[in-house]
C-alpha cells in the first residue's frame, strides 16, 4: 500500500488521483490537500498509519487552495442559501466561513441578503462601523473573528428598511460584491437571501460560482423547498455541494433525552432522492442562537464544543467537493426549460 492509494475520508477517491502532491520520508508524511483539514490532521493520521499498517505517521497537512472559477483574487466563491426563511441559513453561513478560518483558509464573507442583512450583528461589528474607501472607488471590507466580511448592515442602520425594487437591490449586490477589494481569499462564502428570486439570477450571471450550499430543516415544507433551490442551481449550472440539515434534533437539557421536533431523516431522505451529499446534521441547541446574536458564532465561541466540530466537518466536507470538482470545471451559463 502506498500512500496515494488512500481513499480521502470525503471523497471515495485515492488522494493520488485527485492529485494531492505527497512526500514521504520514512514514518514522515507531507499532504497538500486542495481543501483545509486541520482539524482533521490527527485523525488522518491514525487512519493513514492503519491503512499503511505501520505503528504511528508524523504527518505534515498543508493546503493548496484551488483557483480558476472565482474572481480577482478570490479563488472559490460559494453560496449558502435556503429554500425559504427561518431555517438558519445566515446561523449557518457565519458559522462555516469561520471554521474554514480554522481549518486554515483565507476566508471572506458576503451577506447578500440585501433587504434583511444580519452579518454585522452575528460578527460582532459596531453597529456605528463603516467600511472604509479605497482611492475613492473601493470598499475595504471589515475584519471580525480573523475573517474579511462586507455587508448592507455596514451601510446603513440597522434600523433603515431596504424598500427597493429587484433590480435595485441586484444592483447594490453587484457593487458591494465587485467592489470590494477582498484582497487574496480562498473562499468568499455568500450568504444568500432566502428563495430563488432576483439576488440568486444575479450572483450567478455575474460571478463564476464554484458551488452551493443548502441549508434546509427536517419539516416537509422546508424540504419542498430546498429541492426547489437545488434544481434552481442546477438550472444555472451551479453545483450543489451538499445539504446541512439545521435543527435536527433536540437535546434536553435536563434528562438528557433527545426528540426530532421536526421530523428526522429528511435532510438525509433529499440528499438520497436528489444525488446530493448530506454535509452534516445540526441539532436545535439555544447556544448557537444565543451566540450568534452576542456577536461571537459558535465556531468562535465554543471552539472545542461537538457543535463547532460538526460546522469545521461540514466546512472540511464542501471544500473537499469544491477540490473534487475542479477536476470538471462546469461553466455558469442559464438555460431554459
Amino acid at each position: 500500500m502506498k500512500v496515494d492509494d488512500f481513499v480521502d475520508p470525503y471523497l471515495n477517491q485515492s488522494w493520488g488521483e485527485l492529485g494531492a502532491r505527497i512526500l514521504t520520508s520514512g514514518n514522515q508524511v507531507a499532504v497538500t490537500l486542495g481543501y483545509p483539514a486541520e482539524g482533521k490532521k490527527a485523525a488522518l493520521s491514525i487512519a493513514l498509519a492503519e491503512f499503511l499498517n505501520v505503528p504511528e505517521i508524523d504527518l505534515e497537512l498543508r493546503f493548496a487552495a484551488q483557483s480558476g472559477r472565482g474572481f480577482n483574487h478570490v479563488k472559490q466563491v460559494v453560496a449558502v442559501a435556503s429554500g425559504k426563511g427561518g431555517v438558519g441559513k445566515s446561523t449557518t453561513a457565519v458559522n462555516l466561513a469561520l471554521a474554514l478560518d480554522a481549518e486554515g483558509a483565507k476566508v471572506g464573507l458576503l451577506d447578500a441578503d440585501i433587504y434583511g442583512p444580519s452579518q454585522g450583528m452575528m460578527l460582532g461589528v459596531d453597529p456605528n462601523k463603516r467600511p472604509d474607501v479605497k482611492d475613492g472607488k473601493v470598499f475595504e471590507p471589515i475584519r471580525a473573528h480573523g475573517i474579511k466580511a462586507m455587508s448592507m448592515s455596514f451601510m446603513v442602520t440597522e434600523k433603515t428598511p431596504m424598500v427597493w425594487r429587484g433590480p435595485m437591490a441586484s444592483g447594490a449586490l453587484q457593487q458591494i460584491l465587485t467592489q470590494t477589494d477582498w484582497g487574496d481569499l480562498d473562499y468568499l462564502i455568500v450568504d444568500m437571501p432566502p428563495g430563488t428570486g432576483d439576488i440568486q439570477l444575479t450572483l450567478s450571471q455575474k460571478v463564476p460560482v464554484a458551488g452551493a450550499v443548502i441549508v434546509t430543516t427536517p419539516q416537509d415544507i422546508a424540504l419542498l423547498d430546498a429541492a426547489k433551490g437545488i434544481e434552481m442551481f442546477a438550472k444555472v449550472d451551479i453545483p450543489v455541494l451538499g445539504i446541512l440539515e439545521n435543527m435536527s434534533v433536540y437535546t434536553c437539557p435536563n434528562c438528557g433525552e433527545t426528540h426530532h421536533l421536526f421530523g428526522a431523516g429528511g435532510g438525509a431522505r433529499v440528499a438520497t432522492e436528489l444525488g446530493v451529499p448530506l454535509l452534516g446534521e445540526l441539532p436545535l441547541a439555544m447556544q448557537i442562537r444565543e451566540q450568534a446574536d452576542g456577536g461571537t458564532p459558535t465556531v468562535k465561541a465554543d471552539p472545542d464544543s461537538s457543535i463547532a466540530e460538526l460546522y469545521r466537518e461540514a466546512a472540511r466536507h464542501l471544500a473537499a467537493r469544491l477540490w473534487q470538482g475542479e477536476q470538471s470545471k462546469p461553466t455558469i451559463r442559464m438555460v431554459d426549460d
